[in-house]
């Protein structure tokens, strides 16, 4: 299980890392367009709260860490899946990834 650090404001998010490795692809093209947009998840179920949803920009850090220090495969249907998903709600939405 990998984490995802947004503007180290709230904790990290935690994602497995095959769906972290795929999620670093897509977030890295959008944001190498200069292209911002909406993220939304669950938190973890011992959090007592609803959705959260981030606004994703070039300007805000972020940080992809993995639990293995060997990649997982990328499979280009799951990329071009997210990315699709992504490009026509304008929301990528982590839990129906």
């Amino acid at each position: 299980m990998g984490t995802l650090e947004y503007n180290s404001s709230r904790p990290a998010i935690d994602i497995e890392d095959t769906t972290l490795a795929h999620l670093k692809i897509v977030i890295g093209t959008k944001l190498r367009r200069n292209e911002s947009f909406m993220m939304t998840w669950l938190p973890k179920p011992e959090v007592q709260s609803g959705r959260l949803t981030i606004w994703v920009h070039p300007s805000i850090p972020l940080i992809f860490e993995f639990d293995q220090p060997t990649m997982p495969k990328i499979e280009a249907d799951r990329v071009a899946h997210m990315m699709a998903q992504l490009n026509t709600r304008g929301e990528l939405v982590l839990d129906q990834l």
